[in-house]
């Protein structure tokens, strides 16, 4: 392979040099995307090797020679060399999509150019005490896949790996010896505890905040996470520090402290309250409290997968159990409010006579996933079951899996992928009615759970109580992404179910507080989906919202949401078989999902698109009984009543849309329908036309005609 030129880049530069075009993440698994949400990351270990050194020391050149030693030190120079050349051209043509200079090469270095590529670990070098926000992005190791490469490759990760800790830890160290009250003193333990969970000095500073904010048990149990994480980490126990303060915490005679503390932050602790029967916590995990800075404390679930139990299976089998629950886990770790221990964590307490009280003191779960798996020839049962460890142990959700099969990968891939999108909103839920009965000052993470529920219900005033819940959680922590991006959700319905008193100003809004929700997490899959949602229904850009939806679908492919969402945009374009495929995967991923009634009713466009009008009216009759309160079911629904001239049913179906819409007319659905081809709206609009929705409303006197866009 010839050497690339002297001066060779990535592309011909389409883009000024100072003009980022491609996001490139180290911490964690390694990503890189383009600015139009192309991936651009190379296939090889190797190669990406090559561009995460190049990337960690930008802008300084790096040496060819001193790459070549480091990715292949057991080679001849020579070898090593040819080796490195062949690495660099793909990593070139990896990068050719983002249409910029990127990569500059030389005889003797490569280099990036730094001010066309955003790096996640050069903003984490860049945190401070007055601005940390960034060190949220340090949520796991640096180049976490790309370990044993080469022995001196592994040698500089480690490295590298301790100089982003150190740096993070610092940052983090400074702010918790701040004068801070006891709300501010948890969220900075919280964010040290995300950069060193073995830091002692950070628990104690979380169990003197507790203590100060009266919440006894929550003080407690952060002692007996720092014991479990110390005996994990370093075969250690709590220090006579940290064992005198939980003494002092428990008072004489282990009595409560008051749920209020006095008004005095900065005394150390409260004095010991008179014996009495104080309410127990009922969220009684660290997580769960306010935190107002960092990402990474903003609340979510700690979930536990056990291993699995084998049932009359031969050693032969043995493995389908462990790699089962490893398929589970990874998978559910891909969901960005979810917090997971692995079945190898958990392996010391699969015995039948667990203690789920031990596993939860020990790890702080809420959730325990456990099942079994039996084998019958070619058939396999795999019954699995979620504990609610907070509330006895009650089965949250539980699923039986009976499948023939000869290829036991497809199989752990299938049932792992139904698990995790079908947990996910019933935890959801789960949530959402525990956050209810937590503290009147509820923090922003409370505030959008106690917002979902409500926005399902399609009744306007709960669903207004669900806006102000997001207003006032995007108010209390104003980079809280997913807050942000489910209240652009909560616009699109507001839009679409014609409760917009300014519908053009709130088309606007929603587009904006999805593009903040991208910019403050780009790797959130359900708020790249939303935002792929409010581009392709409110303003009508689809190609636009396909890569919003295929970036998501990257991301966490077990995102029901996500297959739904892009299924309406591709029928959208009129991509009818694609997206009947997409909006059956998502029905096959989450069969009962709590969203149903507005995902299915996708299948009903879909159907009458296709011009298959028995099948449409077949789910429009199930779809729109889900939730009779959303009025874009109905619309399909009655199009394709329309074309089949079923006048009796398409009256009824016509008098409860026009309940909920009242000025719904076929010119306001021409103006304000996403569909990109003239036919298919004009299509929709006769079905609508034959089932009697009037062409357009005489306007009021002196009352000017305000154009309201459909869901649908």
């Amino acid at each position: 392979m010839s050497e690339p030129s002297a001066q060779h880049s990535a592309s011909a530069s389409l883009t000024s040099a100072s003009q980022v075009v491609v996001r490139l993440r180290l911490i964690g698994q390694m990503e890189a995307w383009t600015i139009r949400s192309e991936n651009v990351l190379p296939s090889g270990r190797k190669t990406r090797a090559v561009l995460a050194c190049v990337a960690l020391a930008a802008p300084r050149p790096v040496l060819r020679g001193k790459l070549a030693d480091q990715l292949w030190s057991r080679r001849p120079e020579e070898q090593a060399r040819a080796s490195l050349r062949q690495e660099v051209h793909r990593l070139l043509d990896a990068l050719s999509p983002a249409q910029a200079e990127i990569l500059t090469v030389t005889r003797d270095h490569l280099a990036l150019r730094s001010s066309a590529i955003w790096i996640d670990v050069d903003e984490v070098m860049k945190a401070s005490a007055a601005q940390p926000a960034s060190l949220a992005l340090l949520d796991g190791d640096l180049l976490e896949d790309l370990d044993g490469i080469d022995p001196n490759f592994d040698a500089w990760l480690n490295t590298e790996r301790e100089r982003l800790r150190d740096r993070a830890r610092g940052i983090a160290e400074g702010m918790l010896r701040e004068d801070l009250d006891p709300e501010a003193a948890i969220a900075a333990a919280q964010r040290l505890l995300t950069i060193d969970r073995s830091h002692e000095g950070a628990w104690r500073a979380l169990m003197k905040a507790h203590a100060a904010r009266g919440e006894r048990g929550l003080a407690v149990q952060a002692y007996d996470r720092c014991r479990a994480v110390l005996a994990d980490m370093l075969d250690a126990a709590p220090s006579v520090e940290t064992q005198k303060l939980l003494n002092a915490i428990r008072g004489p005679s282990h009595t409560r402290l008051p749920l209020r503390p006095a008004q005095n932050p900065d005394a150390p602790l409260p004095a010991p309250a008179e014996p009495e029967a104080a309410p127990e916590v009922t969220q009684a995990r660290a997580p769960m409290q306010p935190k107002r800075d960092s990402a990474a404390s903003r609340g979510g679930v700690h979930i536990g997968v056990m291993p699995f139990r084998l049932v009359g299976m031969q050693d032969d089998d043995a493995h389908l159990a462990p790699g089962l629950a490893d398929e589970i886990t990874n998978a559910l770790a891909r969901f960005r409010w979810m917090f997971i221990v692995s079945s190898n964590s958990l392996g010391r307490f699969a015995a039948d006579n667990r203690d789920e009280a031990a596993i939860r003191r020990e790890f702080g779960l809420d959730f325990l996933l456990d099942g079994s798996v039996q084998r019958a020839g070619s058939r396999f049962r795999i019954s699995l079951r979620l504990l609610d460890l907070r509330a006895a142990n009650q089965i949250a959700w539980a699923r039986r899996f009976d499948r023939e099969t000869n290829d036991l990968l497809t199989l752990q891939d299938e049932v792992a992928a139904e698990v995790v999108a079908q947990i996910d909103p019933e935890i959801l839920l789960i949530e959402a009615k525990r956050s209810t009965r937590g503290p009147v000052d509820a923090t922003a993470y409370d505030l959008m759970l106690r917002a979902i529920p409500l926005i399902g219900r399609m009744e306007r005033e709960p669903f207004m109580q669900a806006g102000r819940y997001l207003a006032e959680a995007i108010t209390l922590e104003p980079d809280y992404a997913a807050a942000y991006a489910w209240y652009a959700y909560w616009h699109i319905f507001l839009v679409g179910q014609d409760w917009a008193e300014m519908p053009q100003a709130m088309m606007a809004r929603a587009g904006e507080l999805a593009e903040r929700a991208i910019v403050l997490d780009p790797f959130d899959a359900r708020g790249l989906s939303i935002s792929g949602h409010v581009r392709a229904f409110l303003h009508h850009r689809l190609r636009e919202a396909m890569a919003l939806h295929e970036r998501a679908l990257d991301l966490n492919p077990n995102l029901a949401m996500a297959w739904a969402l892009s299924a309406v945009a591709h029928a959208y374009a009129g991509n009818l078989d694609e997206a009947e495929r997409r909006n059956s995967r998502y029905k096959r991923l989450s069969p009962l999902d709590p969203h149903a009634f507005f995902f299915d009713a996708f299948f009903v466009l879909i159907h009458l698109m296709k011009r298959n009008y028995e099948t449409a009216v077949e789910y429009g009759r199930v779809v729109s009984q889900l939730n009779p309160s959303f009025s874009a079911s109905y619309k399909p629904y009655l199009a394709a009543l329309g074309y089949l001239g079923l006048e009796q049913e398409a009256a009824t179906v016509r008098r409860r849309l026009l309940m909920l819409e009242p000025d719904f007319t076929i010119q306001r659905f021409l103006e304000a329908n996403p569909m990109e081809r003239e036919g298919d709206k004009l299509h929709y609009a006769e079905g609508l036309r034959r089932a009697g929705i009037p062409e357009c409303e005489p306007p009021a006197v002196n009352t000017p005609i305000i154009l309201r866009p459909p869901l649908g």
